[in-house]
Formats: structure tokens, sequence, C-alpha cells
């Protein structure tokens, strides 16, 4: 009584065809099939810059962590 049915659900499917047409819902999906893509295109090209930025900041960085190590520290008793 809680769930519905494999019958329930075909049955909605067949009322929302008949009230909207097989051809409308048929662009509802082809418009969201393309959303969707479009959002992974965007997802992918926004981690590639970030990845691009970071690649780029890297070795700066890098040197500088260098140079701090190498640093004689002054606070050091002898």
């Amino acid at each position: 009584m809680g769930g519905f049915s494999i019958w329930h659900w075909l049955v909605l499917l067949v009322i929302i065809a008949l009230v909207f047409g097989t051809k409308k819902l048929r662009n509802v999906g082809e418009d969201l099939g393309a959303a969707i893509k479009s959002f992974k295109k965007g997802m992918q090209d926004e981690d590639k810059a970030e990845q691009a930025r970071l690649k780029a900041d890297a070795p700066a960085d890098e040197a500088t962590m260098h140079n701090k190590a190498e640093a004689p520290r002054s606070d050091r008793a002898e």
C-alpha cells in the first residue's frame, strides 16, 4: 500500500504521453540531454582552466619553498 507497483508507473506514463504527446516529450528529452551535455563540458573546461592555473603557479611556489628551506634561521640557539 505504501509503494507504487510497475503497473502504476506504466499507467502514469501512458497518461503523460496522452496529455503532452510523444513529440513534445521527445523535444523535452532532447533539450534535457543537451543541457546535461553542456553542463558536463562546462565543468571539464573549468577543471582544465584550474589545472592550468595551478600548473603555472607551481614552479613559483616550489622556488619559494626551496629558498625558505635554505635560508639560515636566526632563532637557533648555539
